[in-house]
């Protein structure tokens, strides 16, 4: 079982020099150790902003490739639920905590399979202390 939810905040403050916090980098070492669980759209959130730091030049070409790679080789499962909870219980904890709904379903999916959330996003993770998530590394 994955050790965690964790979401493209915590992702990406592994590998953007401008984000990187300490908090991150020892959740880098337990997702290595223990998995993590991701919502659906993980893929593509981290792979969006990837492609947007590399082009704003924040990474370089080369930067990218090498974090989607280390990416590919963590212990890291796709919830496959995402979508059918998208409309019903991640819209309610969007609505109920002023979160975008992207947001709601990392919350949502920590709630459904009580694990931890890994996040740097404040108003999340008020949001999950708030709603009884336990909050990794926190």
């Amino acid at each position: 079982m994955p050790g965690m939810v964790l979401d493209s905040s915590m992702t990406l403050a592994w590998f953007l020099p401008d984000e990187q916090a300490a908090a991150a980098v020892e959740l880098m070492d337990r997702v290595t150790a223990e998995g993590a669980l991701v919502p659906t759209l993980w893929p593509i959130e981290v792979g969006n902003a990837f492609l947007n730091a590399e082009r704003r030049g924040r990474i370089t070409a080369a930067e990218r490739s090498h974090g989607l790679r280390l990416l590919g080789r963590l212990p890291i499962e796709i919830d496959g639920d995402t979508g059918t909870e998208a409309w019903s219980g991640s819209f309610e904890l969007a609505e109920r905590y002023d979160l975008t709904l992207y947001d709601a379903v990392y919350l949502e999916l920590a709630i459904r399979r009580g694990l931890p959330l890994a996040s740097l996003d404040a108003a999340l993770c008020r949001a999950a202390q708030i709603a009884g998530a336990p909050i990794a590394g926190g």
